[in-house]
């Protein structure tokens, strides 16, 4: 079926697809808001932490052109690109769903949580990105120290606090969905990169002595 596929002449790279995604994104999320309406605290401030990430998400891009030769180089095809689009772009909304969905006050212990969460969840992952890029740019090895230092997939890491402070604000135990199967996906991933990097780098081993995989002093 790949093989059909790319007879057909239709090639993007992943993070196109990805990219593609993140508008279908934007789009479930303002037809949301047409649907159900804003008609709380909930809805504007599920809107604005959802689609501002988005928007950094291709912004980062555009910021760092060099971070388009690292990331999602794969070639994909057409039914790739569409599970792509079906994943990232709409099953990524379904907090935002449950948000709209919800139509209990927000309570400020909510906002409390779920902004937190948000905000160094950012700082985290962009951190970790932007130093990672920076190191490899200059042609460093194997990334370790700085906000590497105790968390080896501290990316991932701060990526999921984003995704959960959505599920926070959205109120609803089904919105956590996102969170629970992003993590799984990523669970996947690290253990692909730990296997590899141990390969790659003699060092590996030391630094998997004096960090965690994932979250800070437990695992």
């Amino acid at each position: 079926m790949e093989t059909a596929t790319k007879s057909s002449g239709f090639q993007v790279t992943q993070l196109t697809a990805i990219n593609v995604a993140k508008f279908v994104t934007i789009l479930c999320l303002i037809t949301l808001a047409l649907i159900y309406g804003v008609n709380d605290y909930r809805q504007v401030i599920y809107l604005c932490l959802h689609i501002s990430y988005v928007l950094w998400w291709l912004l980062e891009q555009w910021l760092f052109p060099q971070r388009r030769q690292q990331i999602f180089t794969e070639k994909v095809g057409i039914l790739t690109f569409i599970g792509v689009l079906l994943f990232v772009g709409v099953f990524y909304s379904l907090p935002g769903y449950f948000a709209f969905t919800n139509s209990n006050p927000l309570a400020y212990l909510t906002v409390a949580i779920a902004l937190p969460l948000y905000i160094f969840g950012s700082l985290i992952n962009t951190g970790a990105d932007v130093q990672k890029m920076v190191a490899k740019g200059m042609g460093s090895g194997l990334v370790k120290d700085g906000i590497w230092r105790s968390v080896r997939h501290v990316n991932y890491l701060g990526d999921l606090m984003r995704y959960t402070s959505f599920s926070v604000i959205a109120g609803k135990l089904w919105a956590f969905l996102l969170p629970v199967v992003i993590t799984l996906l990523y669970l996947q991933r690290i253990n692909q990169k730990e296997q590899a990097m141990g390969a790659k780098y003699s060092e590996f081993a030391a630094y998997q002595q004096n960090s965690s995989r994932l979250l800070p002093w437990i695992w």
